[in-house]
């Protein structure tokens, strides 16, 4: 039963972070680490799941024609910069979670999603340039490595923010976060061993199932709905954080 229920949480998580660009991790890791597992077990399970459902994602939205996935496409180079960049962030990010209190880690990713939140309702909007994804790629990515969350809020409402449309924005976070949730991944087992694969098979299962109905949705949505969905998204999801650090 608990197997089943686990399942369900995924599917709806993952399709809200499939819709999105955020939601998976920030969601599921608070939520298992309250039914009783193990931080240093959920973290790795919800990022070889992510990874995998991510990519099948993002699969998903180059077919519904929200990113564009050639090899010289701009939503192509802009997943390459953040993973690249995120990857040895990730990396340090998952030693130290290792050796600090979480309520630190909350805390922290918690009042940078809320302040991403924020900007997105205030409709402000930059001007694109590579060195803000590359600062996109390393802030993300370093949340992810560290707490198995934070990295789809600041990642999708940073591209959006420097000038990337939402739909674009969204499928080129799923595919970024596929190598970035991988290598972090393999950190935790090096230095902590493998998770529970249980835990881990009953986390891909309902996660790749729901990957293209989020991929639909985002296709669908009307533009100009999408900006206060996905800030007031991220603003209870900082609040979220917040709370669960400081109770």
């Amino acid at each position: 039963m608990e197997f089943f229920f686990i399942g369900l949480m995924a599917f709806g998580c993952e399709y809200i972070d499939s819709a999105f660009g955020m939601g998976y991790g920030t969601i599921l890791s608070p939520v298992l680490i309250i039914m009783g597992y193990n931080p240093l077990v959920v973290i790795p399970s919800i990022l070889l799941s992510q990874a995998l459902s991510g990519f099948t994602a993002a699969m998903f939205h180059h077919k519904q024609k929200n990113v564009i996935f050639t090899a010289e496409s701009k939503d192509t180079k802009v997943v390459i910069v953040i993973a690249v960049t995120g990857i040895a962030a990730c990396i340090v990010a998952a030693i130290i979670a290792i050796n600090i209190p979480s309520w630190v880690l909350k805390l922290y990713i918690g009042v940078l999603v809320l302040a991403m939140g924020g900007i997105l309702l205030s409709r402000m909007r930059f001007k694109f340039s590579w060195k803000k994804m590359i600062g996109v790629g390393i802030i993300s990515s370093f949340n992810k490595g560290m707490s198995g969350g934070g990295f789809g809020p600041v990642v999708t409402a940073g591209q959006i923010i420097s000038g990337h449309e939402h739909k674009n924005a969204v499928g080129c976070t799923t595919m970024a976060e596929a190598p970035i949730c991988l290598t972090a991944f393999a950190t935790y087992c090096v230095f902590k061993g493998f998770p529970d694969w249980r835990l881990v098979l009953a986390l891909l299962i309902g996660a790749i199932l729901s990957t293209p109905f989020g991929a639909f949705t985002t296709r669908h949505i009307p533009e100009k709905y999408v900006r206060p969905l996905l800030g007031s998204l991220i603003s209870v999801l900082g609040v979220w954080t917040l709370f669960k650090a400081l109770t």
